[in-house]
This record gives C-alpha cells, structure tokens and sequence, in this order.
C-alpha cells in the first residue's frame, strides 16, 4: 500500500507486470494493492489456464467492479459453487447425522436454504433477527464489552492492539449473541481458527487443504459438533435470551417447521465462521488507516458523525476477505471483451473492485465525503450478500465510538513488520500501538 506512511515487508517482489501477478503465492499479500491496479489495466477478466473445478476447465479472476456486481446478484446465471455441493450431497443420499463437521454448515444449507427463494427466507426469520439489522438489540451489550476492553489498556503505553481489542471483541460478542458460556470462549477461539484454516493455508484460489491439512483441521474440530449439540439440548430445555435458543423455539414459516438439532448446529457453525475474523481484521486496519494519516483521529473526534463513512472507506480500502472462488458459470458467458466457457470457476476480487477507478474516484483516498460509501463489495452483495454485515457494522462502529471519546491520542508503536497472515484474509499478525487514554 504505497500510500501509507509505513511499508510492509514480504517475500514476493512488488509486481510491475501482469507477469509478476500471482494473488495465491506465499507472501502475495503484502503486495495485492499493488497488483489490482495492474489487473485493472492489462486484465480485467484474468484467466488460470486448468484451475477450474476440474484440469480440463479453467477459472478467472474477476477484477472489475460492474463485473462482481453483475455476478453476485444474479445467483441462477452464476451458479453458487456451494448449490453444486449441495447437489452432490444429496445425491449421495448421506444420513445428516453421518455428516463430518466440516459438512455441518452444508447440511443446514440443504435442507433450510436449497433455493434462492429460502436463501431469502432463511436470512430474514433465522439471522437478520440476530446479525442483521435486528443487530442493533446487542448495542448495550457490544458497547458493555467495548468499554471492558478498554479499561484493560494501559492509560499510556504500548499494546497490541490485536490481542488486546481487535481479536477479543468479535470473540466475546459472538459468544454472547449465540449463548455460549464466557468461560468456553477460549476453546471456542480454537474452534475458530480451524474452521478457517482453508482460507488461511489453503492452496490456490479454490483454499485446497492437503491431506495433511485436512487431517489436523478435523483434528482441532474434535468435540465442536457434540459442544453446540450439548447447548441446543439445553436451550431447548432452558431457552434464554440467545440466537441459539431463538433457533430452538421458533417455527420456520418458509417451511412450516421447527428446526432439527443439525440445523441449528449448522447455523451456528456458519456463525463461528463468519463471525470472528472477518470484524478482526477490519478493526486492526481501521487502526492502521487513522495512524498512517495525520489528523484523522482529530478529525473524527471533532466530528463523529463522520464515522460511519469512515467505516465504510475503511472497508472498501481494506476489505478483510479479499476474494473467494465462490461461482460457476451456467452458460457461456462474456466479460467485455473475454468468452467465458460454461463450466467456468469466477474468482470474484472484491478488494479490487473496490478499488475500481471507473467505479470510485481517486480510489485509493480516503474521503469523509464520499457519497454512497456503503456500495461496496466488502461483504459482497445481492441474495447472498454477507448475513453478518449488520453486527460487524455495528461492533465497529461502537468501538470507534468509544475509543475515540476514551483515548487521547493513538500512534504507531515499535517493532512493527506490518507482516500479513498467510491466505486471503487482510490480517496483520500484530500491531503495536502507542495509547494514551483521555483524562476522566
């Protein structure tokens, strides 16, 4: 990111060619803003010859604001490569209950939300009541751990700001959203972070684990599935004021049912993973944005209405998922001026969307002022447009709130390498800032 103050240091060179772009390789990372101007220019629609779903068939990577767009909305043309999944599951007749844990998240999939139609009705009685725009019922509470979180600081000095904030929030909101006890939420941390081991070390645009790999994920996902089964079980009994005893006690009108024990083990797994990391790292680069430009942090405090456009700007220059392989083509298909076979993988980049020069002007700025600052594709858009935005929103929000009333000053502390983690997340493995907390 040349623009900022600091530099961040990797293993690849910085390209200059669309010969030198490789988004997948090890150390890429610290040098994507660098490569989706590059792709913009010289290939917009950007072809991996053999890695489509099968060697004979290919993928592309989608660079394009129009383009994403374009797909994201219209699920039936771009065939969700998660609808073929789900296809083959029932094909194979496999009992629910024999599913592994990895398949949990599908199983609810196919039997609550198979179509378009119960995708919309799925979000709208099961999740938005809870992580949607019904996120706002968590206010006092987000706002409750916020301030815990801060008390912690020191009242000047140097700390983490990932270890001390950005991870434990998401972590703790989460855990009391669903109705897990406070004491579990180390192990449910763990939980976590296997459940998205394919999109930290996975291989290639499609996030393939080895076998290896594979073996250590289920390894570290051991008691996950009969854990969440144990606490449906007693929110079935006892139900209190949690998403999972919601899910317990409600009928599902799209279907004119109560929900199984695997479905709501499922939905619960779709929460853990989409939940955590993702708000994490939006937090951690907010931070790095108001230190790499002077007066930022003024600016907000003397005007905190600016701070939903600034969440947002954030989000659009720093989306914490960078891009997924997540469509098939279902017809043959033509992205200005490339034919796209029927068959073929979309790797949708919405990091580079949003960056679009023909979408945003001066797209790497920063503006307070930009107009319409939410259209872009952080959380992607259309049907499937992330069933979580409207809490990470949220949590972002109070936590900015609260940090800029509460601290004095915030800087750049020592020692940082600005290093990525590995995958396609935007995660910074560390940050140490300097605080100063404001006089009570």
């Amino acid at each position: 990111m040349s623009e900022d103050a600091h530099t961040q240091s990797g293993s690849r060179q910085c390209p200059r060619h669309l010969g030198d772009v490789d988004l997948f390789a090890a150390g890429a990372q610290d040098h994507w803003y660098d490569a989706y101007p590059i792709l913009h220019r010289e290939a917009p629609v950007h072809r991996l010859p053999g890695e489509g779903l099968t060697s004979d068939t290919d993928a592309f990577i989608l660079s394009r604001y129009e383009d994403i767009n374009r797909v994201v909305k219209d699920p039936i043309r771009y065939t969700p490569i998660t609808s073929l999944m789900l296809e083959q599951m029932a094909a194979a007749k496999t009992p629910p209950g024999d599913m592994d844990y990895i398949n949990m998240m599908m199983v609810s999939m196919l039997t609550l939300r198979p179509t378009v139609e119960l995708w919309r009705a799925h979000r709208k009685e099961l999740t938005d009541p809870w992580v949607g725009p019904g996120a706002e019922r968590h206010r006092e509470m987000i706002t409750r751990r916020v301030d815990a979180l801060i008390d912690e600081l020191p009242s000047a000095g140097e700390v983490d700001f990932v270890q001390a904030f950005a991870r434990p929030l998401p972590q703790q909101v989460m855990a009391e959203v669903l109705g897990f006890p406070e004491s579990d939420i180390p192990q449910l941390a763990a939980w976590g972070e296997a459940q998205v081991m394919p999109f930290v070390y996975g291989e290639g645009h499609l996030n393939r684990l080895s076998d290896e790999q594979l073996a250590a994920q289920f390894t570290q996902l051991d008691g996950f599935k009969e854990y969440v089964q144990d606490i449906v079980r007693a929110k079935r009994q006892s139900p209190a004021d949690d998403m999972i005893s919601f899910l317990t006690q409600v009928t599902y009108s799209a279907l004119d049912r109560k929900l199984t024990d695997l479905e709501i083990n499922g939905i619960v797994y779709a929460m853990v993973l989409g939940g955590l990391e993702t708000t994490q790292y939006a937090l951690e680069q907010q931070a790095q944005l108001i230190c790499d430009r002077p007066g930022l942090f003024e600016a907000l405090q003397a005007d905190p209405s600016l701070l939903r456009t600034f969440i947002e700007e954030s989000l659009r220059l720093r989306a914490p998922t960078q891009g997924l392989s997540t469509r098939l083509t279902s017809q043959d298909e033509r992205f200005g001026e490339v034919d796209v076979p029927r068959g073929s993988v979309l790797h949708l980049r919405w990091a580079a969307a949003n960056i679009d020069p023909e979408e945003f002007e001066c797209p790497m700025d920063l503006q307070l002022d930009r107009k319409a600052a939410s259209r872009h594709l952080a959380f992607s858009a259309g049907p499937r447009v992330c069933p979580g935005a409207g809490i990470s929103r949220l949590e972002q929000h109070i936590a900015w709130t609260r940090l800029l009333e509460r601290l004095e000053s915030i800087r750049y502390g020592s020692d940082n390498t600005f290093l990525h983690q590995p995958g396609i997340m935007l995660g910074t493995l560390q940050l140490n800032l300097e605080l100063v907390k404001a006089a009570k």
